[in-house]
């Protein structure tokens, strides 16, 4: 299945729900997609997660640091990245978005983490 090349048409292609694309929960998306520091990111729906990289994958590394969220809920979990630790359970997709976007890493490098 061939990835979106950059961070806008990942997100489009997953608002779409364009056949032959990775997908994820529509509700979580849509919570994400709302938050312009995710927004700026590149959304990747894996195994019932919804994880977000700072570029589009490559073979020289997905920058895979960032928190993410098991969808499927409620609840709705949002963990560190490698499920290292859990930073809380929340009843709404919109939460979870609030979750991960208060959990972001300052990174000057990345100016989507600055918006």
């Amino acid at each position: 299945m061939p990835e979106a090349p950059d961070i806008p048409t990942a997100w489009r292609h997953l608002l779409e729900r364009t056949p032959g694309t990775r997908q994820g929960d529509p509700l979580v998306i849509e919570a994400t997609h709302a938050q312009p520091k995710l927004r700026g990111l590149y959304p990747w729906p894996s195994h019932g997660t919804l994880k977000f990289l700072r570029s589009a994958p490559s073979s020289a590394g997905n920058h895979d640091d960032l928190p993410f969220i098991v969808s499927g809920g409620p609840p709705y979990k949002v963990y560190t990245s490698g499920y290292t630790t859990l930073l809380g359970e929340v009843t709404t997709p919109e939460e979870a978005a609030a979750l991960v976007v208060a959990h972001l890493p300052g990174d000057r490098d990345s100016p989507a983490l600055d918006e």
